[in-house]
């Protein structure tokens, strides 16, 4: 039990980090739209455009991480079994 709560808990923590990283590393809240600047071929003005993307916030690593140390600490609670 202990060791399974210490590996739940790696590797959800490795598995948030790479979910945030993997959606840009947005430093503010989590966005479902992003604004993309692009440029009209006639007239070559610049207009936004707004795309659905899901982009993963702050609050995302902050809770994955939180979790993944409720787990590792969890795995504390538990005595270590002694081999005879």
């Amino acid at each position: 039990m202990k060791n399974g709560l210490r590996i739940a808990g790696g590797v959800l923590a490795v598995l948030t980090l790479a979910v945030w990283l993997g959606t840009g590393a947005h430093t503010g809240w989590t966005k479902t739209r992003v604004t993309i600047m692009k440029v009209d071929p006639i007239t070559e003005l610049e207009y936004p455009e707004i795309q659905d993307k899901f982009v993963a916030g702050v609050e995302v690593l902050g809770g994955g991480i939180v979790l993944s140390l409720f787990l590792l600490g969890g795995s504390l609670m538990f005595k270590s079994q002694s081999t005879k």
